[in-house]
């Protein structure tokens, strides 16, 4: 399997495997194993999260359910879990725009340009099946390349908050 093959099937399905905005953590670590790296998303605050595997980055809530799924892309080598993507799960990266398009269409995945983001040096398109969104780096007097894929947040009201949970 292509980086694109698997881009483009999160695209039209809002989720990698087990993965999705909304997926319960201990669902996503069963079948993941533990995460690769973990950090916190500020200094005061246990939660959310944020956990690794590879460059598939994952935010969870302190209600325990996926909040965040992006892939980062920018680097030279993706690497994402083996047990959902297949062989080593390691791709060259390099994704340039025209191709990111092509592998969309070819899969009858509807997109739409992102206007919120696209600004500066960068631009956005939106898979209409999921919301997906494809970010964009446009180096100088280059075509632009893919920097990160990210599916929508889930939108959930976390009940953590309202049992009066700490983070």
């Amino acid at each position: 399997m292509e980086i694109l093959d698997v881009l483009t099937r999160m695209a039209k399905t809002g989720r990698l495997g087990p993965v999705f905005s909304g997926a319960d953590w201990n669902d996503v670590t069963a079948a993941l194993g533990e995460p690769w790296d973990i950090g916190t998303m500020s200094r005061n605050r246990k939660r959310p999260r944020l956990f690794a595997y590879g460059d598939l980055k994952l935010t969870v809530c302190r209600c325990r359910k996926v909040s965040l799924v992006c892939v980062q892309t920018w680097r030279d080598v993706v690497e994402l879990p083996p047990s959902v993507v297949g062989g080593t799960g390691t791709f060259p990266a390099g994704l340039k725009h025209a191709d990111v398009v092509s592998a969309l269409d070819r899969a009858g995945c509807s997109w739409k340009p992102h206007a919120a983001l696209t600004f500066g040096n960068q631009c956005s398109l939106t898979a209409i099946a999921s919301g997906a969104n494809f970010t964009f780096e446009i180096p100088e007097d280059e075509e632009p390349m893919l920097n990160v894929m990210g599916l929508p947040a889930d939108g959930h009201d976390c009940s953590a908050r309202a049992a009066g949970q700490n983070h």
